[in-house]
């Protein structure tokens, strides 16, 4: 790209930035003929930059001088604007400088201030501007901040009309599109500052059909389907009621689930999810005692019993909380002959570890007034009346013995007090403590699951996992976590990564991690376990994710975890009701209502987005060398003669075979920020707590080696 041409004599002084003066020339009228006879807009832009006398606008020392002198040279070409609108080449080489300008942030702005976007506008009514002014508003959009996106996003209906009315034009179908993806999409998945006066729930769902109708032509690129799902889903948050009134979209976003690429499988997921937020139930893991025994001591249906008998039915879930319930009760009385805190702390502890509902925080010592009927706490002697404050009581006592399972033991009671009162950090707090102190007690990692950090909590629970003092209910407790945890991470982290990075790999291992997690619980948890329907909606929908289009199109492979789910549904209607409409759950069953039929209508459209994408290439228009100003616009260089790889929207296509480098060899926690062994260099740790767990089976590997 022509840089500014100087023509001062040798010798001579030349004047700084700051004091020269620019020419406030507009185009000639021999200039602007000569500009006519210019072959592609490249070229006409180039000449136009010669012209001008500009800095070179693909060198970062360039962009530094256009700063310098941003209101002369704006001014400049602004008047050739103005005063050549009967000469559409100079108008549509003038808004490619700007465009490209844009890619500096600060340039941006200052341009849109002073009236760009109301430059660019009149060209989309110009036919032979039509398509570079597209172009220049796919790079702004593609470079813009959040109000230069937004000011565009207004011009929705204008492009949706363009779009219909030129429905043949395959590449302006395309920059409408990924114009629409970059203003629109952005600007309704802003977390705060979306306002619907921007776009009309009528126009977004005007917006959805008739982009969900050009995807599937076959002259749809590459390109256009990547930021059509893009689009897709940034929208199905806010205007859910609108994607579910245009069918063939969620069609669209269920059939991606069979694309090679797993960052459109991911992107797709995501905009499902986001689409049943709005109705989706909170499971709180709320339970009435009272009605568990009343409903479990009664008669089982024969299928269920079946099932629960071949698992072992005194290790099932419903089972082992009946007798810690009648346990409970009966170790809160003993404690009122005895006064043995300490002995009381014990054998709560263990209850703990059993099973999640072992502490009633409501029952207490009461008694009822014969002459009132009425129900009256009493005082019993105990420094507590409400049994849930036994714990801290009990706590104490333990301390004070102080033997390393006495403090396991307190520390196991102080953890779940705090968890009871909804302490959760508190929770934390011990449970970090505890680990500092014991690393091997499982329970001290359980509330590390529980927070609302989905990174610090799978650390936790996969650290927990690996602990020699676990139950087989802090176990599934933790893989259950695992998989919420891990899964979450990794469809918040793919569709915001690119290949080769740490975070694409990074979101792979997640994933992974979550499915295997998934597995394992299934494995070896009691069928009537309160969170195994939540787990098998994961599992169908990991199953989906990581295998895609290995997955037989009729879903005959997931029969078998389909038919837990149906199992897992009848225990909890006959334990107290039907089963909570979870946004996993509502996920699930709309992937599974359309599976087929989106098979069916969008094969081809997935099979040809496949084709394309292994050899896709990120320029909008490579296949018609008329509008060469997009390989323009997305030439950019870190510094003067050093070339820097294009910035673009594209996922290309990633393997999941490397992901077992970005596991922590003791804990499997999915990680690409690991520190190596310092002797072999071979395996991979979270911490120094990781190795050293380590060490007793690597050391034979790694002296070896």
């Amino acid at each position: 790209m022509p840089g500014p041409r100087a023509k001062g004599k040798t010798g001579k002084p030349k004047p700084s930035a700051s004091t020269q003066k620019i020419p406030q020339r507009s185009v000639s009228n021999t200039f602007a003929s000569g500009i006519e006879n210019a072959e592609g807009w490249n070229a006409v832009v180039n000449m136009l930059c010669d012209y001008f006398e500009l800095p070179d606008l693909i060198t970062r020392s360039g962009l530094k001088k256009v700063h310098s002198q941003f209101a002369d040279i704006y001014k400049k070409l602004d008047r050739a604007y103005a005063t050549n609108r009967d000469n559409p080449k100079v108008l549509g080489g003038v808004v490619g400088i700007w465009a490209k300008m844009s890619a500096d942030a600060l340039l941006r702005d200052k341009m849109f201030k002073e009236g760009l976007l109301a430059r660019m506008i009149p060209l989309l009514d110009i036919p032979f501007t039509r398509h570079v002014a597209l172009q220049a508003l796919s790079t702004v959009t593609h470079h813009g901040g959040f109000e230069a996106r937004r000011d565009i996003a207004r011009e929705a209906p204008r492009l949706i009309r363009l779009i219909e009315e030129h429905a043949d034009d395959s590449k302006l179908v395309e920059l409408c599109i990924v114009t629409l993806a970059h203003s629109v999409g952005t600007t309704v998945g802003g977390n705060d500052k979306f306002d619907l006066k921007i776009i009309k729930p009528s126009e977004m769902r005007h917006l959805l059909k008739v982009t969900t109708q050009r995807i599937q032509k076959p002259t749809a690129s590459h390109y256009m389907i990547d930021h059509a799902l893009t689009l897709f889903s940034c929208t199905t948050l806010r205007f859910a009621k609108e994607c579910k009134e245009t069918p063939s979209m969620l069609s669209f976003l269920v059939a991606c689930l069979r694309s090679n690429n797993i960052v459109a499988r991911v992107s797709a997921i995501t905009a499902l999810i986001s689409l049943n937020s709005s109705e989706a139930e909170i499971d709180r893991g709320e339970m009435d005692p009272r009605k568990l025994m009343a409903t479990a001591g009664g008669q089982w249906p024969d299928n269920l019993v079946d099932e629960l008998m071949d698992y072992g039915f005194t290790r099932c879930e419903t089972i082992l909380t009946l007798s810690t319930m009648r346990d409970y009760q009966s170790a809160m009385m003993d404690v009122l002959r005895t006064h043995d805190l300490y002995s009381l702390g014990r054998t709560l502890a263990g209850f703990i570890t059993r099973t999640e509902y072992s502490i009633n925080d409501g029952g207490a010592y009461s008694s009822q007034d014969p002459r009132t009927g009425r129900v009256q706490v009493e005082d019993v002697g105990l420094p507590f009346v409400r049994w849930g404050d036994a714990l801290p009581h009990c706590a104490k006592a333990l301390r004070a013995k102080g033997a390393p399972a006495d403090l396991d033991a307190a520390d196991i009671l102080e953890i779940k007090y705090h968890i009871m009162k909804r302490r959760i950090q508190d929770a934390i707090q011990v449970g970090r403590a505890t680990i500092d102190r014991n690393p091997q007690l499982a329970y001290a990692y359980y509330p590390l699951g529980l927070g609302g950090n989905s990174e610090l909590g799978l650390r936790g629970t996969k650290k927990g996992l690996k602990c020699k003092q676990i139950t087989p209910f802090v176990r599934h407790h933790m893989l259950q976590r695992a998989v919420e945890h891990a899964g979450t991470l990794g469809i918040n982290v793919l569709p915001q990564a690119r290949a080769g990075d740490k975070d694409y790999a990074e979101g792979i291992a997640f994933l992974q991690s979550a499915y295997e997690d998934a597995k394992a619980y299934i494995a070896s948890a009691p069928p009537d376990a309160r969170q195994m329907g939540f787990v098998l909606d994961w599992l169908v929908i990991l199953t989906l994710v990581i295998r895609g289009p290995e997955v037989d199109p009729d879903l005959k492979e997931l029969k078998p975890i389909l038919d837990k789910i149906d199992f897992a549904d009848q225990c909890a209607k006959f334990l107290g009701g039907s089963p909570k409409r979870t946004l996993m759950r509502l996920t699930r069953e709309l992937i599974l209502q359309q599976y087929l039929d989106a098979v069916k209508e969008w094969t081809e459209t997935i099979e040809r987005f496949d084709a394309l994408g292994s050899s896709a290439q990120p320029a909008v228009d490579a296949d018609k060398a008329e509008d060469d100003l997009a390989a323009w616009l997305e030439k950019l260089h870190v510094d003067d003669g050093e070339a820097r790889a294009p910035s673009h929207c594209m996922h290309p296509r990633i393997s999941t075979n490397s992901v077992e480098l970005y596991r922590c060899s003791w804990c499997k926690n999915p990680s690409a920020v690991l520190r190596k062994c310092g002797s072999c260099g071979k395996t991979r740790y979270c911490d120094a707590a990781c190795q050293k767990a380590h060490w007793g089976e690597h050391k034979v590997t790694c002296k070896s080696s």
